[in-house]
């Protein structure tokens, strides 16, 4: 690319922070123009961070495609092994050394993480995305717009079952659709849907049957089969479980539910799988969020608050466009969960930027976790709707973690590494490294070349990382590359570059899915099963009546989003390397209509993060000096 930025790394490698602090960020309309945005097409957010407006692709809708990678991982230790990091090295090297139009696309972070236990998610070292207070805090108000209509819609349904319960059905009617003072009432635009749904054709409501008004004005909804919470972008324990409705004014129509973070949100996962706004505008009223008494769905539509929801996500819709310390593009979009969602960056930024970089150029987007899970959504969820197949997908291993599962001792965040990790032990290693040859035999199912970028720590020996490449090289990959951009930027990710661009170039595999959308619920997470090494899947008494439910409903044909720990290909956390001969058990099975997947819980899943003894907060805070923020990690 023309214009980038010339790294001046030190050693050792300072905080983030620090990195990130001392890097003025290029002008973000420089970085726009670069890139071939139109000035009409952005919308400044100051002069470090731009929304990217969805007509750019209606002008360039009849433009060739870039290569199209994606960045997923081995299954890691507590710690993260780098994804982030060697994405934004990897397209760092594309762009600022080999001289590729280059776009990366990440995840929105949540601010739960960010003040909580685990920290930013900008990269790390000299590969990182900039300004990094900015991008791990509120960036454009994304987060800030899914909280507000993920709430407005909980309260709808309360409000619903409040009115509902107290007034008669002629009330319930008149209030939905007064009359004027000539007695005449229509039916709101919001209203159409319901109508069509209960196969109501009249245009007037003075037409209405009684048993019709019925039907329209009441949803009927079972108070203990509203699926919907509300949410905060914030790690908070003690609002996992409440009690909605004590107020004397609610009339004792208390309700027990509780919160998740912001992220868990199905209007997250609407907003990284739609394609335009007239489609969010369709996912977003086809969310449901209670069954009736009568066990119909009841969605968004049903409560007439669809419209409502778009209105306040109009914006969140656009892709933020922001920069690498190489000055390098970026787009960030979305931040879904990894487990009960899809835990990938928005279709519409991918779809953006493939054509911004345009024939031999690149976008690198990163799929959530291991590849069991981030990388089996990206394809058989994102790009099954998005209809767009990578050439190349790049699988992140770090010795430490191969160490882990060749038998290693615990890795636990917070505690000091064993010695075991900081010598070399290639025993332990080469034990562990069948781990990462099941995750690059399921990657090739998908019929796409695999490179593993061997993200090298300062304790990792030659002779350690060699054995890793050869490892990865005998189970299939297309190429095995040592990389250090953590602590040289791009120019430690040239290697991995020059491979992923030979990936792409040569590429000549069919794209297939692992399994069609046309088999039963049942079928289709035996197969994802199958894919872990399991000899079978158990269901719940719960699990079996859901699955029966959804099916009734017409969602069987959805895609299915295994909601399953990510430290191993199981359903045991403790079970490293590759384990085989269990069972996976479905405890419940859950939907996401609107977003467009079911999802199955492999055992307990906690959509709301709670506080560590000691968080990340306690080190964040303003130089008072100089105005900076200190401490973000």
């Amino acid at each position: 690319m023309g214009i980038t930025r010339k790294l001046e790394v030190k050693t050792p490698v300072p905080v983030d922070i620090d990195i990130a602090n001392s890097v003025e960020p290029l002008p973000i309309s420089v970085i726009a123009e670069e890139l071939g945005l139109q000035s009409q097409e952005i919308e400044f957010y100051g002069n470090r961070k731009a929304k990217v407006l969805l007509s750019v692709k209606d002008r360039l809708k009849d433009s060739p495609d870039g290569y199209y990678v994606v960045v997923g991982g081995i299954t890691p230790t507590p710690l993260g092994e780098g994804k982030s990091t060697t994405t934004v090295g990897l397209c760092q090297a594309l762009g600022a050394h080999l001289g590729k139009k280059v776009v990366t696309c990440l995840r929105q972070p949540s601010q739960g993480p960010t003040f909580g236990i685990k920290g930013g998610a900008a990269g790390g070292g000299y590969s990182q995305v900039i300004p990094m207070d900015e991008f791990n805090l509120h960036m454009t108000g994304d987060i800030h717009a899914i909280t507000a209509a993920n709430n407005l819609l909980a309260a709808a349904i309360d409000a619903r079952n409040f009115h509902e319960s107290t007034q008669s059905d002629k009330a319930l009617f008149n209030r939905l659709c007064p009359a004027d003072k000539d007695k005449n009432r229509v039916f709101a635009k919001a209203m159409e849907k319901r109508l069509k749904k209960l196969g109501i054709e009249k245009t007037n409501p003075n037409d209405l049957t009684p048993e019709e008004v019925n039907r329209f004005s009441r949803l009927d909804m079972d108070p203990a089969k509203i699926t919907w919470r509300r949410v905060l972008d914030v790690n908070d324990r003690f609002l996992r479980k409440i009690t909605v409705g004590q107020g004397p004014e609610e009339k004792g129509m208390t309700r027990e539910t509780g919160f998740d973070i912001a992220v868990a949100s199905e209007i997250m996962a609407v907003l990284a799988l739609t394609t335009s706004l007239r489609d969010m505008r369709e996912r977003l009223g086809n969310m449901v969020v209670a069954t009736s008494r009568g066990g119909d769905a009841v969605t968004a539509d049903d409560l007439c608050v669809g419209g409502a929801l778009t209105v306040l996500m109009k914006d969140a819709i656009n892709p933020t466009l922001m920069q690498t310390l190489e000055g390098t593009p970026v787009l960030v979009h979305a931040g879904p969960f990894a487990n009960i969602a899809h835990g990938n960056s928005s279709i519409v930024a991918d779809q953006i930027a493939l054509k911004l970089v345009g024939p031999g150029g690149f976008v690198v987007t990163e799929a959530g976790f291991g590849a069991d899970i981030g990388t089996e959504k990206f394809m058989n969820i994102k790009c099954r709707y998005s209809g767009l197949k990578p050439q190349c997908a790049v699988i992140v291993a770090t010795v430490r973690a191969l160490k882990m599962h060749g038998g290693g001792p615990e890795v636990v965040a917070g505690r000091p590494l064993d010695h075991a990790y900081k010598t070399e032990n290639l025993e332990l290693l080469r034990k562990g490294c069948v781990n990462m040859a099941k995750h690059i035999e399921n990657t090739k199912l998908y019929g796409v070349n695999v490179v593993v970028a061997v993200n090298a720590f300062a304790t990792d020996t030659a002779e350690e990382l060699a054995a890793v490449k050869e490892a990865a090289i005998a189970a299939g990959a297309f190429d095995a590359v040592v990389c250090t951009h953590f602590a040289h930027g791009g120019a430690g990710a040239a290697d991995l570059g020059i491979a992923v661009q030979k990936a792409c170039e040569q590429q000549n595999g069919v794209f297939k899915f692992l399994y069609p959308l046309d088999l039963g619920i049942k079928e289709k997470i035996g197969m994802i099963a199958k894919s872990y090494g399991a000899d079978g899947v158990e269901y719940s008494l719960e699990a079996e009546n859901q699955i029966e439910t959804y099916t009734r409903q017409g969602f069987a044909g959805l895609p299915i989003c295994m909601a399953k720990t990510q430290y191993s290909f199981s359903h045991n956390a403790a079970a490293k390397g590759v384990p085989t001969g269990f069972i996976l058990p479905i405890r419940d099975v859950r939907a996401s209509v609107g977003a467009g997947f079911i999802y199955p819980l492999v055992g307990t899943m906690s959509t709301m993060p709670g506080l560590p003894t000691r968080p990340c907060f306690f080190d964040i805070d303003v130089d008072l000096e100089t105005g900076m923020i200190v401490g973000l990690s």
